[in-house]
């Protein structure tokens, strides 16, 4: 099926009346996730998958896909009014655009941030559309050996690219491991550390997990803190940019699109990695960088527009390789576990209905975001000022009822409380969540491929360098541990200098 074909099928899928429904609800949904301070597009999209349930598997990922690349755009509304990023990206926006809004511009901000936004998710939606076949299509030659470094690098990828140490993420990773190690053997298919428990001998369940790292860990983050919430800006000016503003603001678009693309790429990456990234290069490439922190335009617009192009881009490992390279496409990844469809370089040619249906609908969902961000501004202002209490309230009762509706029993929801506790203690002692869960996804897939590699090799470890692609991928596996490593390699030296 060549491109023209597949855009046609997909625009079959996507403009049925149903689908552009969901489209508008996820988008919509993803807006409010933004503008509310605490929520997140995890969590968000992990409650909404007991919802899939009854859709149709193009559906179910049109819906929640909207949800994600819906909430970069949310963000920004808090981020400029109120100093208080609606979602993690949209930190980067705290400063420069709360700083254009104290001197009366926090509609120029707005206006930007969503042009940008809308620029970046087409830009990567373009790049998802021509790449992605030829991704999948070269992904096909991989043998078990591929993808074990695949996998094994993926894992070395998340560790080194998450926030925090990487001593942590790598705790955090030993963790998911650990926890996906429990149920049937890959090989042998005996069960493992069931420990005489019958819910255990199929081992845990990726949504419970999921639902409950994810959605309830960050309701105890946000009922456990206090968040003091600042005094709305109460004149927003002119919300659409001036010509001059869109030619001063195009080279930082044009930048972010391919820095947000780009690094959407990284496992572990996405929005707030791209717009750090976006933040850093503007900066650098700035006439006055003392101007930064004081309201630039190009820090909002730049960033802005880097991490809704990663929303997309993360889209193209998952699709083609099966990989999920973030929290939230770990919990694309499940729901797309529950339809039947495994992701992966097949994806495109047994199910095009929704690799294709899902690819035209995010044209759609940006051009409904942009017609939505401006008039619909005053209603997501109000939205952010539901309380944290009445939020928790609903959250939890819909993780619960999620749960259970897994398998109908309340083992699952026992998982997704003690998944929760694991995940809040996790973040209370600075450990990222995130690794936690894509570890679990991968774990079973270098574990599977590795052991059935050395099957077939009779054990011979050169199997991992038998073909050029193994060599690659090994190759930038040794590069990334020596890039992480040297780094805490000096520090230690230096702190055991000083010491003598």
């Amino acid at each position: 099926m060549d491109i023209i074909e597949g855009l046609l099928q997909g625009l079959e899928v996507a403009l049925t009346w149903q689908n552009l429904l969901f489209v508008l609800l996820g988008v919509s949904v993803g807006m409010m996730v933004g503008v509310l301070p605490g929520l997140g597009p995890a969590p968000t999209v992990a409650l909404l998958i007991p919802l899939t349930f009854s859709l149709e598997g193009p559906t179910a990922i049109i819906l929640l896909a909207g949800v994600y690349y819906g909430a970069m755009y949310g963000g920004t509304i808090t981020s400029v009014l109120l100093r208080i990023p609606g979602e993690a990206a949209s930190v980067v926006s705290t400063v420069d655009g709360h700083a254009m809004a104290r001197k009366g511009q926090a509609g120029k901000a707005l206006g930007l941030a969503a042009i940008g936004s809308f620029v970046g998710g087409l830009f990567a939606t373009i790049v998802l559309i021509l790449f992605s076949p030829i991704l999948a299509e070269f992904a096909l030659g991989f043998g078990s050996p591929e993808y074990a470094v695949l996998a094994l690098l993926g894992l070395v990828l998340v560790a080194y690219t998450s926030a925090g140490s990487i001593v942590k993420s790598l705790i955090a990773v030993g963790i998911g491991l650990l926890i996906a190690s429990v149920g049937p053997d890959p090989i042998l298919y005996s069960s493992r550390w069931s420990l005489g428990v019958p819910d255990l001998i199929g081992g845990f369940d990726i949504v419970a997990i999921i639902m409950g790292v994810f959605g309830l860990s960050e309701v105890l983050v946000n009922i456990s803190g206090s968040r003091h919430r600042q005094s709305m800006i109460q004149s927003i000016g002119r919300v659409l940019p001036t010509g001059r503003d869109l030619i001063e603001n195009a080279a930082p678009i044009a930048r972010g699109s391919l820095i947000g693309t780009g690094l959407g790429l990284v496992p572990g990456g996405g929005g707030v990695l791209a717009s750090l990234a976006s933040f850093g290069v503007e900066r650098r490439l700035a006439k006055d960088p003392s101007l930064f922190g004081h309201g630039a335009p190009q820090a909002v617009s730049g960033p802005e527009t880097a991490n809704n192009a990663a929303s997309i881009s993360t889209f193209i490992p998952l699709l083609t390789l099966g990989f999920p390279p973030n929290g939230v496409l770990a919990v694309i990844f499940g729901a797309l576990l529950i339809q039947g469809v495994t992701p992966g370089p097949t994806l495109i040619t047994e199910r095009p209905d929704i690799f294709w249906g899902v690819v035209v609908s995010m044209v759609i969902g940006n051009v409904v975001l942009l017609v939505m961000n401006i008039p619909l501004l005053p209603v997501f202002v109000r939205i952010a000022q539901i309380p944290p209490a009445i939020m928790a309230t609903i959250t939890v009762a819909i993780l619960v009822v999620g749960a259970f509706s897994i398998n109908g029993n309340t083992f699952d929801v026992g998982v997704m409380v003690a998944a929760g506790l694991v995940g809040f203690g996790l973040r209370r002692l600075g450990i990222p969540p995130a690794p936690l869960v894509l570890a679990f996804i991968l774990g079973p897939l270098f574990e599977t491929n590795f052991r059935r590699s050395l099957i077939l090799s009779e054990g011979d470890p050169t199997v991992f360098l038998s073909s050029p692609t193994c060599i690659a991928l090994v190759a930038v596996l040794g590069v990334v541990a020596l890039t992480s490593a040297v780094p805490q390699i000096r520090k230690a030296r230096t702190r055991i200098e000083s010491e003598a």
